[in-house]
């Protein structure tokens, strides 16, 4: 690494860690017990972690063929079709809100039919789980796409002429290669589900117990409790970065 890389490193860093360091020192620590274990914040958590834990299974069961899909994928349309999938990367999270409103809401266009079916979504623990979903699968598209993209596919074909099928290829040979980019996606859809705000509120609405996750609680007591709003804040900062810590270190003993 040039020296000179070296102050612009530090500056990065610590662009990113003196703003949680600031909410830490901000942290009323003498209340903390008392804050955390009130019955809004553990319901607030409770449902954050389950919901986010399900959008995440979603996200692997759906993300990783559609990766896989558009890494083999070979068409004129591909880089629009691919434009769309990564699309929620970029939008804010208002339009994504209203977007699945106007396709999963009562009168939506696939929510208008639902509930003619005796299926409500919008405005429901389902509902939260579908925005996190939304918000957080292009993660584990990105990871599965440039994972198989970088595999020359040698085993791949080399397993053919053996006479294996494309099934056990993928779950023999394909899969097991990908581990470390499953992994990253997986904790990357976890941690943004975890943090969704904004397609949450807008198409599940703020229901203690049903759709009010942490972000929203958070939101909510800094209008009222400001040292209630910082020892979530870092609650919140504090699971993440867990999870994000310890599945990185079996990537790192691999990478080693």
């Amino acid at each position: 690494m040039p020296r000179w890389m070296l102050p612009i490193a530090l500056t990065a860093a610590a662009l990113v860690v003196l703003p949680l360091a600031a909410t830490a020192l901000r942290l009323d620590w003498a209340r903390l017990p008392e804050l955390l274990t009130a019955p809004s914040a553990v319901q607030a958590l409770s449902l954050s972690l389950r919901t986010a834990a399900m959008s995440t299974v979603l996200c692997l069961l759906l993300g990783v063929p559609l990766g896989y899909a558009l890494a083999s994928w070979r068409s004129r349309l591909q880089p629009a079709v691919r434009a769309l999938v990564l699309a929620p990367l970029v939008l804010p999270p208002v339009v994504g809100g209203l977007a699945l409103l106007y396709a999963f809401g009562r009168r939506g266009l696939v929510g208008g039919p639902l509930e003619a079916a005796g299926v409500d979504l919008a405005f429901s623990t389902a509902a939260v789980v579908l925005a996190q979903t939304f918000v957080a699968m292009p993660f584990m598209v990105l990871a599965v796409e440039s994972s198989v993209r970088a595999r020359p596919g040698h085993h791949e074909s080399l397993a053919a002429t053996l006479g294996a099928g494309r099934s056990r290829i993928l779950w023999r040979v394909t899969i097991p290669a990908l581990r470390p980019a499953l992994l990253t996606g997986v904790v990357l859809t976890f941690a943004r589900a975890l943090g969704e705000f904004g397609a949450t509120l807008t198409f599940a609405g703020s229901l203690p117990g049903v759709t009010r996750t942490l972000p929203l609680e958070i939101y909510l007591q800094r209008e009222t409790d400001a040292d209630a709003a910082v020892a979530l804040a870092m609650l919140l900062v504090t699971v993440a970065v867990t999870v994000v810590a310890v599945a990185y270190r079996p990537l790192a003993k691999g990478s080693r």
